[in-house]
């Protein structure tokens, strides 16, 4: 008796964590997309049960990371040019709203806050490797806290959640075109020539730099994959 309650307080925890694990792997593009996800191998590579790597897999299908089909099972959702071309063009007109309000609600905590995280951004090199690229999870974290910052002074929840979103699904298609970009982008001069635009109050200017980082990720995407179409 006390073996199953055990167990049944487990269950939620596990379910959870191999949730987070999948889906981590999923966006950072260590399953690429359109691979078939076989619960045998899964289960071996997570070393977990069925019942919680259903639950994750569920899950994500919900949120569309993965995709179910009764004859086909569990795959890793596809990553196309279209999508991306989308995803961008909605983040580039969801952000440049959100910075047009942080602009207009200008405060010194926003400043302070931008500058902190550009500071740290700085200071951490892209890629644990420096012969090849090799995602450094802290690079990670604070690029992701550096664009964050930009747009926070905008004031509303909702809109920053839904840029957070928008992040998330940037962030799979960035892992996937990272390789082919290491060491022919410079992404510290991108982020300081937006980082100087914000902090010289130059909106117009910031809006475009952002826009124009966006879309240069969106080519190299599109120039990996057609290198791949032709290898």
């Amino acid at each position: 008796m006390q073996t199953e309650t055990l167990s049944e307080m487990s269950t939620p925890t596990l379910a959870r964590t191999t949730y987070d694990r999948l889906r981590a792997d999923v966006l950072s593009g260590r399953w690429q997309p359109g691979r078939k996800l076989l619960m045998h191998e899964l289960r071996e590579h997570y070393q977990v049960g069925a019942s919680p790597l259903r639950e994750a897999l569920n899950r994500l299908a919900s949120e569309e990371w993965v995709v179910h089909s009764d004859q086909r099972g569990f795959s890793v959702a596809q990553a196309t040019q279209a999508q991306l071309d989308d995803l961008v063009s909605t983040r580039i007109a969801v952000e440049s709203l959100a910075l047009a309000q942080a602009f207009a609600k200008r405060t010194p905590a926003w400043e302070e806050k931008i500058v902190l995280a550009f500071h740290r951004l700085s200071r951490t090199p892209r890629s644990v490797g420096e012969a090849d690229y090799e995602e450094n999870p802290e690079w990670e974290r604070l690029h992701r806290a550096f664009h964050l910052a930009l747009l926070e002074g905008c004031g509303s929840p909702l809109l920053l959640g839904f840029c957070e979103q928008l992040y998330d699904q940037a962030y799979r298609y960035r892992q996937l075109a990272a390789r082919k970009a290491y060491k022919r982008r410079n992404e510290l001069d991108e982020h300081r020539a937006m980082f100087d635009a914000v902090m010289g109050s130059q909106l117009e200017a910031a809006q475009r730099l952002m826009a124009e980082h966006y879309r240069r990720t969106a080519g190299i995407f599109f120039e990996a994959g057609a290198t791949r179409a032709s290898s």
